[in-house]
Order: C-alpha cells, then structure tokens, then sequence
C-alpha cells in the first residue's frame, strides 16, 4: 500500500473539515447573539416561582389529605369501590328488560 501524502488526507476528509468549521462558527454565533442565562431569569422568574409556590402546596396538601384518611381508618378511594362493587352487583341481579 502506498503512503499517503498530506495533501491527500485533507483533501480526502475536507467535507469533514468544512462541516465542522461550519458547525462551530453557526454555534459561535448563536453564543454571541443569545441573551445570558441571567437574563433567561430575570424573565421567567414569577413563572418558576409560581410553579415551586404551586409544587409545594400540592405536596402540602397531598400530605394532610392523606394523614386525614388514614385517621379515618379508611384507605383512599376503598369506600368508592365498594359502591361500585355494590352497584354492579345490583345490576346483575336483575333480570334483563326486553325492549320489544
């Protein structure tokens, strides 16, 4: 096999070489024009805030709900399920009307 020159190996991987130029300096750009992260805060600021302050009561409020279920000795959505159970036993006992 023969050695390659210099020349050659660019020449074989310049789209290569061409791509990347082109990728960093479109990224380069974009860095530069881009507002800071500083900015990106300052803007959205009542937004994360009001979605923590949202977060929080819901954990909140999730922890209470819970503890008062459970000082009623029922576990959550079982007093549901029996009338569920207990209305499609009901229905089952019935005997199927015929619509004529």
């Amino acid at each position: 096999m023969k050695p390659m020159g210099i020349q050659q190996k660019l020449n074989q991987y310049r789209f290569h070489f061409i791509l990347a130029i082109f990728v960093s300096s479109i990224i380069a750009f974009l860095s530069y024009v881009a507002p800071s992260m500083l900015t990106i805060l300052a803007y959205f600021w009542p937004l994360f805030a009001s979605t923590t302050v949202l977060l929080v009561a819901i954990m909140a409020f999730g922890g209470v709900s819970q503890l008062a279920t459970e000082a009623h000795g029922e576990k959550a959505g079982e007093g549901l399920l029996d009338y569920v159970a207990a209305a499609r036993l009901e229905h089952i006992d019935q005997e199927p009307q015929k619509f004529e």
